[in-house]
Formats: C-alpha cells, structure tokens, sequence
C-alpha cells in the first residue's frame, strides 16, 4: 500500500487499543494518542509502575491480563507490542476477526515520522540518556521536537510527544519489531541522522551472535540518505567494520585521536562531568563517562543540525535526568536507595563506576534481577563477575522465568556466587524481593548506598526497602 494510502487508513481511526501498553515506548505513545484526540485503552500481563502510574495519571483504561474480552469494543486499530506473541488471545482474535493491525515502529514511521527529519539515536548502551539529552537540547532553544524516548525524562515527564516541528527525534532500538516482523525496530524510522553510541551482544533471546546484530546495525546504516549523517563511536572495534560507506556521509566521535569529534580533558566529579572540545568546553550534570560518550554524541548531532555550542551548554545546564537511570528513590535510615534500569553486563559495571565516582568512601550494595532474556542465560556468566567490580556487596535474585530455558543455556546462580566469592566479593543469591528486603535491613548500615538493578518492577522493592530501612 502506497503512503498516501496508508495516512488515508490512519485518518480514519477513532479508536486504538495497544495490547502490551506498559512498554515505556507503547505507553508513551499511548498517552501522546489520546492527547491527540483517540480513543486509546490497553491491556498488558504485567502492570508497574512507572509505567502503570503514568497511564493512571493520565486516565488511559489499562486492562491487566491478556483476553479476547479486551478487544470486544472492536477498535479500529490495535497495536501490537513486541513481547506479545502467538497464542496470546488478544493476537489471535485480531487475526481471526482480521482486525486492522501494526507494529508501534509502524505506527510511528507511517503516521508520525514521514515528512519529518528524523534523528535515530541507537547502540547497546545509553539510548534513553543521548536521546533524551538531545531532545532537550532542541527543546530549550525553542525547537519543539517530537520525540520518542525509552523512559520518561524528568525535563518532560513523558517519553513521547508529537508536535507540528520538523524534528522528530527517537530512540532505535534493535530489539524486533513484531512477532510478524522479526527486523529491528530502527528500520522504520527513515534515518536523517543516525546516533550509534555503541555496538555489543545483547537480546541472546534474537540475535545468534554479535555478527547478527552488526548485520542489524548495516541495514539501519544503509537508510541513511546522501544528504543525511552517520555519527558512530570511533572508538568501538564492533562498529568499526561498518563504518565504511559511501553513500552517506560519516563522522566518528569519541576519546581517540581518530576521531571528528573528540573529548579532550575528561573529568569526572561525584556530581558532574566536564570535556572539551576544540571550540568549546562543556559541563554535564551527569556522572561517569558513559555519560560523557553520551553528551558527545548530544554536542555532534546538534552542531551538525545548527546549533551552536552556548545553545548546547545552555540546555546541559537545565537537564534534569530520567527515571530508572541512576536514580535516587529515597534515603531511609541513612541508606540511599538507587533505582537503575542496568540489565547488561556493561551497563551494570559503568553505573557501578560512576556510583563510586558519586560516592567514593561508601559502601555500595548491588542488588540484580536476572530478568531479561540475555541475562536469564549464561551467555554473561564469566562477564557478569568483573561487571560488580566496584560493589562491595552483591545480591542477585532468582533467575525470572527459569523454567523456560533448558538447562544448558541458563545462568549459573551457584557459579556466579562461588565467582564472585573468589573475587573476594561478599555475595548471596536470594529467591525474591522479601528476602532480598530482609537480607539488607540486617545488614546495611547508615551510609551504604543500595543500587537495585532491574528491567522490571521487582516486586516493589525499592518502596520495600524504603519502609524496612525507616523502621
């Protein structure tokens, strides 16, 4: 079907119901729909906050758990999330009853992107800070983007508005798109510019091997028109291999003397990071440098698009984080409880570094769900001991889901403790969030920082730990 076909279809909807509406992205898109003027509900198997409260908050009818009922007010679109698949009942009354269907990535590209100029940010790690950093940064000095972001920044409070801008500024996430499109999710999203902060294995649950996910990453590349930009971290040997093209133009950022766009004089405080580049130096109120790489690429793609440095420096300023990235819940009996949405060897070990950047002589727990689908499996195993290096203590709950894997393929829980205990780290695999509650209450101390990493709600337990520690 032609375009001018598909926004005709588009045009017609009233009403939408998203089946999976507790993603961060379908949630965010949910809201920015109905403040558009539809109909919007949804339904999802697990709802948590922060994504269940932001719905609450913005009155959208959020069913919990999957059922053919879901859908008997016949909407005239449903979106379908990725983590939904056959045999779920909403899925398959849709096809039966052929009911009009797409992807978000769809949705989006279809409805939102085209006519736009659409900048993808992409990479294993610090999608949701670049892209929400940069929307910011068009945002302060008055340009208004749309966005779409993989968390809720604090600067908006929402992960995805749609505005009458030029700008649309999204995060590419390689992830699949749908159980009936199995690409990446990035390919929808017509690349003027394409961020690629960096390039590792992850989502084992799709990818065979890195080579699959670099593949992924060439189909993205090779979208970008002529007259658009590749910026890529020069300093990544995986990103390396792709970065020879032609057809559009190429610009490497980073700390390496190769690269267009370089970080000169690095440092890093407990509460902020400042770089230099040769025009300019620039203040972040961000820690660690992951979050120096991120600003880089932040301060590339907006001088490619015509902002100048002060505008830049004038948005960093002003920027106020997100949710679940390195976030402090509470402080309750002299304990600091953080909130980090870590679930990747390396993104764990660079919160860890930039928590003992922020707190050098604390004491800092690391508490880890091994809830997605790469790390329920034992391709992290040697790779998760050295990513607690900087904790002084670590628990890990159980493995989620553990049944569903053979037990060839699944993390080691006993390996990883008796690796971790070699390493001179203190360590405990613990069943759930109450034990992991009460393992803590009785052994933490006034001072300690507690970081819990996970990609889910686990069981409420930073509130937990907030009313035990208080008591």
């Amino acid at each position: 079907m032609k375009p001018e076909k598909i926004r005709l279809v588009f045009q017609q909807i009233q009403s939408v119901h998203f089946v999976g509406i507790c993603g961060t992205a379908m949630a965010s898109v949910a809201a920015a729909m109905q403040q558009k003027g539809f109909h919007v509900t949804g339904s999802d198997q697990n709802v948590y906050p922060p994504m269940s409260t932001f719905l609450a908050e913005r009155k959208i009818d959020v069913v919990a758990g999957f059922a053919e009922r879901n859908l008997a007010h016949k909407p005239d679109l449903v979106v379908i999330g990725n983590a939904i698949s056959r045999g779920n009942p909403e899925a398959e009354v849709v096809l039966e009853k052929k009911l009009r269907y797409c992807s978000l990535p769809e949705l989006l590209k279809e409805f939102f992107i085209r006519g736009k100029r659409s900048l993808v940010v992409c990479g294993t790690h610090g999608k949701t800070t670049t892209t929400a950093l940069l929307a910011w940064v068009f945002e302060h000095n008055g340009l208004k983007p749309s966005f779409l972001i993989g968390g809720i920044p604090h600067n908006f409070g929402e992960g995805a508005r749609f505005t009458d801008s030029e700008w649309f500024i999204i995060e590419g996430d390689e992830y699949d798109t749908a159980f009936f499109d199995k690409r990446s999710k990035f390919v929808h999203y017509l690349p003027e510019v394409a961020i690629i902060n960096n390039l590792e294995f992850d989502h084992a649950d799709i990818f065979e091997n890195l080579a699959a996910i670099q593949t992924s990453f060439k189909r993205l590349i090779n979208l970008i028109p002529r007259n658009g930009q590749l910026l890529a971290n020069g300093d990544d040997p995986n990103l390396a291999p792709l970065l020879n093209v032609t057809h559009c133009p190429v610009k490497r950022f980073g700390l390496g003397e190769d690269n267009a766009v370089r970080a000169l004089n690095m440092r890093l405080g407990p509460t902020a990071s400042e770089f230099e580049i040769p025009s300019c130096k620039f203040h972040i109120n961000l820690v660690g440098e992951l979050n120096v790489r991120n600003a880089l690429a932040v301060v590339a793609c907006a001088k490619h698009c015509g902002l100048k440095n002060s505008q830049i420096q004038s948005a960093f300023d002003t920027f106020k984080g997100i949710r679940r990235r390195m976030e402090v819940r509470g402080i309750s009996g002299g304990i600091t409880i953080v909130d980090d949405f870590g679930h990747h060897p390396t993104a764990i070990r660079e919160t860890l570094r930039a928590l003992r950047i922020k707190y050098p002589s604390n004491r800092i727990w690391a508490v880890f769900e091994p809830r997605s689908n790469t790390t329920r499996r034992n391709v992290f195993q040697q790779e998760l001991v050295s990513a607690f290096a900087d904790a002084n203590a670590v628990v890990i709950s159980q493995v989620a889901r553990l049944e569903q894997l053979p037990p060839a393929e699944r993390l080691d829980p006993a390996r990883l403790m008796q690796d971790l205990q070699s390493a001179g780290k203190a360590s405990d695999y613990l069943a759930d969030a109450d034990a992991i509650v009460a393992h803590i209450q009785k052994g933490a101390q006034g001072g300690d920082i507690v970081c819990v990493f996970s990609n889910g709600g686990f069981g409420d337990i930073h509130a937990k730990l907030l009313r035990s520690l208080g008591g």
